[in-house]
């Protein structure tokens, strides 16, 4: 379970640079929500798995389904705010 929870913090951590390089390329508000949400799926979703790994509570588990929520929503954030931006520049 930590191992998990490390793998998707540091694939979630280049997907939070990829929305900041966005945001100071385009200053879009749905870039600044994709990466707001990346660090609320960073925090409940690996943060679970570490307590979980680290305490052996077994109710963080429920927890963690809801960081992969904000995961698939920084996405679906992030694909749109480069979609936009690139549609204004070209």
């Amino acid at each position: 379970m930590f191992e998990t929870g490390v793998r998707y913090q540091m694939y979630h951590a280049f997907a939070l640079f990829a929305a900041a390089w966005g945001w100071a390329r385009w200053q879009s508000r749905v870039l600044a929500a994709a990466g707001g949400l990346f660090v609320a799926g960073i925090v409940l979703f690996s943060g679970s798995l570490y307590l979980l790994a680290l305490t052996g509570e077994r109710w963080l588990g429920a927890v963690t389904p809801l960081g992969g929520l904000m995961f698939l929503a920084g996405w679906g954030a992030l694909i749109v705010g480069v979609a936009r931006g690139n549609s204004i520049r070209s």
